[in-house]
């Protein structure tokens, strides 16, 4: 399992805050015991234990819920973080087999696929997305504002900065091992003249850090398990880049709880429901195609849904034109597919879901003259932002008779996934667009539903 390297930033005493508003987002702290130790690197003599052992007994276990919180590399866009969540709730299930913890939602904000002008898209709650009460039917999570009044301010008493290892893995030899380590890169914590540490903490400009550590990782999701729960009596813990743990067992049921628990906000459902009855004839009733939003009583047969009378198309641009090359079909090979499918398929409608630029489309449109697209104006904008026009697109995509993604992309494999929920033949979800020259292009995997 490898050892980790605890230092001073380690050795936790417990802390009493009280915090009080002030105005302009100040806050009036009073510590009421002492704080970390230390924020320097590892003690002289190593100090090292190995994993799971005890922390120092002069420190005593957390008293009330303790709270994880997460961030990923900014970078990545919003269906990874999606899928980063489903590794953070299976994280939570073995830890409520210890203690009660509970899931800080990481707000949503300054995302690179999120590029509409003049909005302010950060600060985002995950209920503007998200069935929060359908979340809470899988593991206990709040709001991060819920988090801010339930612990007494905007303070995160242990960051955890997780990365990998500089001498990476031996080939052929694969072992789940966590260290803590010298951090490989500068972090983005910087700490102020009152010895706490500032940070993006997802717009929140009062958010402190009190001890920020990194540790290396490799290794599903519970691999971090012995360091919460053994080496930190810290209240709040938030491991950054949280990326970098993989999934504990992927596409199996503990993962398909967490997907299916993840209920678009209604708000968002029913406008893609009535897009779909104005413009495609697409109604649940019509598709067979009907929504418990419970999600815990949504069980379908695969094969039992229709779907409206159209072909969804996700079609992948900008930084997969570089990215994937030779996945991704140029705007008149996607044309000719699209055509195609239509005519084998006697469908007379397509919906497109793309990203593609405005001169990109122009082409396509030359070659398609019945392309739908979900267009909203700028109140309509101004009020579902990027992440809510995204998920209508896919809420689209998920009804259609018949659904191609893009190769590789995470906005198509999560249509995959709500398709199979909704319960379509997977013959129907499972396809993609070729790239012009593919000589072998391999379809996506099947991953079965488990109930």
């Amino acid at each position: 399992r490898g050892r980790m390297i605890i230092g001073a930033r380690l050795r936790f005493s417990p802390i009493a805050m009280v915090a009080v508003l002030l105005s302009d987002g100040l806050w009036l702290v009073c510590l009421l015991a002492s704080v970390p130790l230390s924020h320097g690197q590892p003690a002289e003599n190593g100090g090292a234990f190995d994993i799971g052992q005890s922390a120092p007994a002069a420190v005593t276990a957390a008293q009330q819920r303790r709270y994880l919180l997460y961030d990923v590399n900014p970078p990545e866009g919003f269906n990874l973080r999606r899928d980063v969540y489903l590794r953070m709730a299976s994280l939570m299930k073995i830890l409520l087999k210890n203690e009660a913890w509970v899931l800080v939602l990481p707000p949503w904000g300054r995302l690179y696929h999120w590029q509409s002008k003049d909005l302010e898209q950060v600060r985002i709650p995950w209920s503007a997305f998200f069935d929060v009460s359908n979340l809470n039917k899988n593991i206990p999570v709040i709001e991060y504002e819920e988090f801010i009044a339930e612990s007494g301010g905007p303070f995160i008493q242990q960051i955890y900065v997780l990365q990998g290892y500089a001498e990476g893995w031996t080939e052929g030899h694969w072992e789940e091992k966590v260290d803590e380590r010298l951090c490989m890169e500068d972090h983005a914590y910087v700490n102020d003249k009152q010895g706490f540490y500032r940070g993006w903490f997802w717009g929140y400009k009062e958010t402190r850090g009190l001890s920020v550590a990194c540790v290396s990782v490799q290794g599903s999701a519970s691999i971090i398990v012995p360091v919460l729960l053994k080496n930190t009596t810290a209240q709040s813990v938030m491991l950054d880049r949280a990326e970098n743990l993989l999934h504990d067992h992927y596409a199996g049921k503990s993962y398909w709880d967490a997907r299916r628990s993840m209920v678009f906000a209604k708000h968002l459902r029913v406008v893609g429901d009535e897009f779909r009855a104005k413009y495609l004839n697409s109604t649940d009733e019509l598709d067979n195609t009907i929504y418990n939003e419970d999600w815990t009583k949504m069980k379908v047969k695969l094969g039992t849904a229709k779907g409206g009378p159209y072909l969804g198309v996700h079609l992948r641009r900008k930084d997969f034109i570089w990215g994937h090359r030779k996945d991704v079909p140029s705007i008149k090979g996607t044309a000719m597919k699209i055509q195609s499918l239509m005519k084998e398929l006697k469908l007379e409608k397509v919906f497109v879901a793309t990203d593609a630029a405005e001169d990109d489309l122009k082409e396509l449109k030359s070659f398609l003259s019945k392309i739908i697209r979900f267009e909203p104006t700028q109140e309509e904008l101004q009020l579902y932002q990027d992440g809510g026009v995204a998920i209508i697109d896919q809420w689209i995509c998920a009804h259609a008779r018949f659904f191609i993604g893009t190769s590789v992309s995470t906005f198509s494999f999560r249509i995959h996934e709500e398709r199979e929920i909704l319960g379509f033949d997977p013959k129907t979800t499972y396809n993609r667009l070729c790239g012009d020259h593919e000589k072998e292009c391999e379809q996506p995997t099947h991953w079965k539903i488990v109930y």
